[in-house]
This record gives structure tokens, C-alpha cells and sequence, in this order.
């Protein structure tokens, strides 16, 4: 049996997804935002949003958090 692999968001969902970003920002514009899209995380730039997002699997974005975390990410 194979599984279907989940679509890629479209750019209206990235357009009108829930943006969160660091609270150790400090209400600063110069940090890195995620959206969480299901079985995909959007990730940003906050000072550069005219880019295209990075789209990530939730896994790959896990994995790469746990790496620079030393196992202390949390993703919803």
C-alpha cells in the first residue's frame, strides 16, 4: 500500500497563515517566523517577507530544531 505524500501549501494559505515568531525577538522586526501548515512549517524572514518562505516538512523542521536545541524544540 503506498502512501500519498500531503500537497504543498498554496500561496494563498501561506498569505493568510497564522505567522508566529520568537519571543526572544524582543518585538524587534529582525528574527524568523514560522506558520505551522499542517503536515508542512512555512519558515520566513520577518525583514524580508516579500521572499518566498522556506517550506519545510514537520519532521525536517523537528529535526533541524532538535540540532541547534540539543533536543528542547517544541513543535505544535
Amino acid at each position: 500500500m503506498s502512501t500519498i505524500p500531503p500537497r504543498r501549501p498554496h500561496a494563498e494559505e501561506l498569505h493568510n497563515a497564522h505567522w508566529r515568531r520568537s519571543s526572544y525577538s524582543g518585538g524587534a522586526n529582525d528574527c524568523v517566523e514560522i506558520a505551522d501548515l499542517g503536515a508542512y512549517a512555512a519558515v520566513r524572514d520577518s525583514k524580508a517577507l516579500d521572499l518566498s518562505p522556506v517550506i519545510l516538512s514537520r519532521t525536517a523542521l523537528r529535526e533541524l530544531l532538535d540540532h541547534y536545541t540539543d533536543g528542547e524544540a517544541c513543535i505544535g
